[in-house]
């Protein structure tokens, strides 16, 4: 199910982004965070990598609900990192990569770290 974003302006058409598109906004808003070791994949053994193909929205899931759109975020983080103030700063840069680059903005940033990597 893809987003439409609706213009005020007269139409010339729609606009619509598929959820891929805001997996890879907020797949590469969280790569340069500090503290986020990587992120971990939301697929199992039907990971499109497994077929040769780039998954590039690795560890973001997007749910587009009639009331707005949800983001789950799979991450590890480095031992020793804050994790409230880092979980923070990845909703936060999620959100305002996906409102620059899109004019959406959503509804929910879930982060859930699934490992911490030791050094």
């Amino acid at each position: 199910m893809a987003k439409t974003i609706e213009n005020e302006k007269p139409s010339l058409g729609k606009i619509e982004i598929a959820p891929e598109v805001i997996e890879v906004i907020a797949s590469i808003a969280t790569t340069d965070i500090k503290g986020v070791s990587h992120m971990q994949s939301v697929f199992n053994k039907n990971s499109l990598e497994k077929f040769g193909k780039k998954n590039f929205g690795k560890g973001i899931k997007v749910d587009i609900k009639e009331d707005g759109i949800y983001i789950n975020v799979y991450c590890t983080f480095d031992y020793g990192t804050k994790i409230s103030e880092t979980a923070r700063k990845v909703q936060t840069e999620i959100k305002q990569a996906l409102n620059t680059m899109t004019a959406l903005t959503p509804k929910e940033v879930n982060v859930h770290i699934v490992n911490i990597h030791f050094q």
